[in-house]
């Protein structure tokens, strides 16, 4: 049976939820979350993903992002899990699934203007990381 179809809607704010494979810690390293962070940030050069917040733990991250149409989110998310798996299954000799499942994808009520993960991610979880990347804005990427 196929999957179910995502409907996104251009200029809702959504809050995607990705974990790695069998909760494995498999973003504990410092170069595995930057590697991260450059796939991210190369989904904003190439499909003008509009990033507002993120939060990168050892197995599991959170982004806050804006819809802003024709498909952008879904072809971000492609080439964001899609090189992060590729490059740390090459660089560890290992092979089959990095990430769990598909990403989870919840649309945030009342698009407020400017919306964190921060409070919702601490309470839930202790402690997060949130790199000094360059291409970071307090955490988040001006759209």
């Amino acid at each position: 049976m196929p999957r179910a179809n995502r409907y996104f809607l251009p200029g809702h704010v959504w809050h995607i939820t990705h974990r790695c494979h069998q909760r494995k810690f498999l973003l504990k390293f410092a170069r595995d979350r930057r590697r991260y962070l450059y796939w991210l940030f190369e989904a904003k050069k190439r499909f003008g993903l509009c990033v507002l917040d993120y939060i990168v733990t050892s197995n599991h991250i959170h982004l806050l992002v804006k819809d802003t149409g024709s498909n952008v989110i879904a072809e971000s998310m492609q080439l964001i899990a899609g090189r992060t798996a590729q490059e740390y299954n090459q660089r560890k000799g290992r092979q089959g699934a990095f990430w769990e499942d598909r990403y989870h994808a919840t649309a945030i009520e009342g698009n407020e203007q400017s919306p964190s993960l921060s409070g919702v991610h601490r309470s839930q979880h202790g402690t997060c990381w949130r790199g000094e990347s360059p291409w970071a804005v307090e955490g988040g990427w001006l759209c």
